[in-house]
């Protein structure tokens, strides 16, 4: 008896080494992957995720550029997502940027009504596969006015995500409020190294040049994502133990 008994923890053993827990995000173009990362200077912050984390942890970026809740669901990606869940794993909720494109029907959402639907509608998903739901407000564009002040870009949104994941119970990272701050840190010039700025010529992948106060260079993107890993540390939540130290 003592060999099978053996055999056993061995391979209960070798069989919890190789479970690995997955963080799936879902999102839009600031938290993408992009083409040519090693040319190509924007950068997603969920793209530089895995920095974060040890072996055990694996970041599986379903983000795509110009989605909305909506679009990310009609397009069929939600349920692309839905069927690999598995116990345990995780999913990086993040929308609002192309939500508030109101000229367009296929992406537009009403943030009191269907953005609402969208979000609870991926959390109670994502919990019916015995998986973690994490929701997060949108970063903030670079929009300073002419005082130096930072002027908020996506109105009520933000606020939904906040009052959803008090009504759900859902861990939630305020990426809007904290970006709000690294902006502001920055300050009105300091704050172009985060994003896209280059001159005509200063860099081989834009030869003409690039101003772009939404999306992220990747020291941007490397600074969001660590906003966000600090909060989920501080919210003492189990994925903190994969996190390195």
């Amino acid at each position: 008896m003592r060999i099978p008994i053996l055999v056993f923890f061995i391979l209960l053993s070798f069989t919890s080494k190789a479970q690995v827990t997955t963080i799936y995000c879902i999102g839009d173009s600031t938290m993408a992957d992009k083409v040519n990362p090693s040319e190509n200077p924007e950068h997603g912050w969920a793209q530089v995720l895995p920095e974060f984390f040890n072996e055990d942890i694996k970041v599986v970026n379903r983000a795509v550029n110009g989605r909305s809740s909506k679009s990310f669901i009609s397009e069929g990606r939600w349920d692309a997502v839905s069927k690999d869940l598995l116990p345990g794993d995780y999913v990086f909720i993040q929308f609002g940027h192309n939500d508030q494109k109101f000229k367009d029907s296929t992406r537009y959402t009403n943030p009191h009504t269907t953005y609402r639907a969208n979000l609870k509608r991926f959390v109670l998903e994502t919990r019916k596969k015995g998986a973690y739901p994490i929701l997060f407000s949108s970063i903030v564009r670079r929009n300073f006015n002419e005082f130096g002040t930072l002027v908020d870009t996506h109105g009520l949104y933000p606020m939904e995500v906040r009052l959803l994941a008090r009504e759900m119970n859902v861990p939630f990272v305020d990426l809007q409020y904290l970006t709000e701050r690294l902006e502001t840190s920055y300050g009105v010039e300091g704050s172009k190294s985060l994003h896209l700025h280059f001159q005509k010529g200063e860099h081989p992948f834009y030869p003409n040049g690039k101003i772009d106060d939404t999306h992220l260079s990747k020291k941007g993107a490397m600074e969001v994502a660590g906003l966000a890993i600090a909060e989920i540390k501080s919210l003492g939540l189990p994925l903190s133990k994969f996190i390195k130290h």
